[in-house]
């Protein structure tokens, strides 16, 4: 399996993904709940600030020719263990809408674990690829 998305991008993705998912607090128990406040766990998303950060990530995944965007939900989805590596092509094909495989993607809580868990399963790694903004 050879990439066509440069390795650098998908690092970009996983940082930002990284940086989005701090965001999410975590889930409360019914005890520690306080009615007043939502239970949409998500809800903080709506912050500016975090907005702007899923609107970067869209940016990133919006940006990459329809092939790429296959490839990084195959990479995802080997990294959540959907798939395994020998399973590509089927993972592939998971991604032949583009704006499906976008949705998918964006409707990944751990995706910057996923890609990380993906990238990994073919000895790949954003290890020594350098600073990432």
């Amino acid at each position: 399996m050879e990439l066509t998305v440069p390795l650098e991008t998908v690092c970009r993705l996983i940082v930002r993904a990284r940086e989005l998912e701090a965001q999410v607090p975590a889930i409360e128990t019914e005890e520690d709940e306080d009615p007043t406040d939502s239970d949409d766990p998500y809800a903080v998303l709506e912050d500016e600030a975090n907005t702007a950060i899923e609107d970067e990530v869209r940016a990133l995944l919006e940006d990459m020719a329809d092939d790429e965007i296959a490839e990084v939900l195959a990479l995802a989805l080997i990294g959540r263990g959907t798939y395994d590596t020998s399973e590509w092509d089927d993972a592939l094909d998971e991604g032949s809408d583009p704006e499906d495989a976008l949705d998918q993607l964006l409707d990944m809580p751990l995706l910057a674990a996923y890609l990380d868990a993906g990238l990994a399963a073919f000895d790949l790694s954003c290890e020594g690829i350098g600073q990432i903004d």
